[in-house]
């Protein structure tokens, strides 16, 4: 997968004494702008108004620190979703400016809603999503389907430190080993492949639908939106063959095309209409 080169500049706001966020002067400008398109906290409308722009990897890996980066121009999968829901959030609560739309990625995007270095960031989303359902933000209704619990280790970057460059310091490379042993004391629900058929009529629309895998170390390779179209649930995502787009045939069906697919979790935003 090729990474894209993107040029940022540092604007500071004051989120907490030392945050910094790091963006483009162009993604101020399309915050605004977004801001006029998108009327309602709708998970669906703010999801599809970001339909076609383009899916960029690794667009949080900027610079030597952990800063909060923002960035309007692309995503990844994880980024559309937090973007999404922060801009709910923000309209939601009646917020109408930058740096309430940043406070809201932070609180999101980060352990306890606290930006302290790299290893604050949730980067497995089985966390992301149980930190979030902690602040209230998710609920995980995976078992409620008919989720199955499994126990697998979650260790992929302790395992992999060559792929990550904040973890040439051996400081976060120290501080994510604690945070993988702590995963390792909770077990995953997952609904398996075959049995989200079973269920798909309880999915709705603006729901969080993650892709668990049998990979090892992992727990999720992919992230998005269910979105219900002509009675059957797809995906609304940042693809990584592309953009932002929705899956041209159901979920069951998409996901018997990815290999080491073994089904879904599945979280329903708790602030947010659908």
């Amino acid at each position: 997968m090729l990474l894209r080169s993107v040029f940022y500049f540092i604007l500071v706001f004051t989120l907490t004494a030392n945050a910094q966020i790091t963006c483009s002067p162009i993604d101020s400008t399309l915050f605004y702008s977004k801001l006029k398109e998108v009327k309602s906290n709708s998970v669906i409308e703010i999801g599809k108004s970001f339909l076609d722009i383009p899916y960029v990897e690794k667009t949080l890996e900027i610079g030597d620190t952990e800063t909060l980066v923002i960035n309007l121009r692309g995503f990844d999968c994880t980024t559309y979703v937090e973007n999404v829901l922060a801009f709910g959030m923000m309209l939601q609560n009646d917020q109408v400016t930058f740096e309430g739309f940043a406070k809201n990625l932070k609180t999101i995007r980060y352990r306890n809603g606290v930006l302290n270095g790299y290893p604050s960031r949730l980067h497995y989303f089985t966390e992301w999503i149980r930190n979030n359902e902690n602040k209230g933000l998710v609920e995980d209704i995976t078992n409620s389907l008919g989720g199955i619990d499994m126990n697998k280790a979650i260790n992929f970057m302790g395992t992999h430190r060559s792929l990550y460059p904040f973890l040439k310091n051996d400081n976060n490379f120290a501080h994510i080993l604690k945070v993988e042993k702590e995963l390792e004391k909770q077990s995953l629900c997952i609904l398996p492949q075959n049995q989200i058929e079973g269920s798909e009529n309880l999915i709705e629309s603006g729901d969080i639908i993650a892709l668990a895998t049998s990979i090892k170390g992992l727990d999720v390779t992919h992230t998005g939106f269910a979105i219900r179209q002509n009675g059957r649930v797809h995906l609304l995502h940042a693809s990584s063959s592309g953009s932002v787009r929705i899956t041209e045939e159901p979920l069951i069906d998409y996901l018997k095309k990815i290999k080491n697919n073994i089904g879904i979790i599945v979280a329903r935003p708790t602030l947010l209409s659908p």
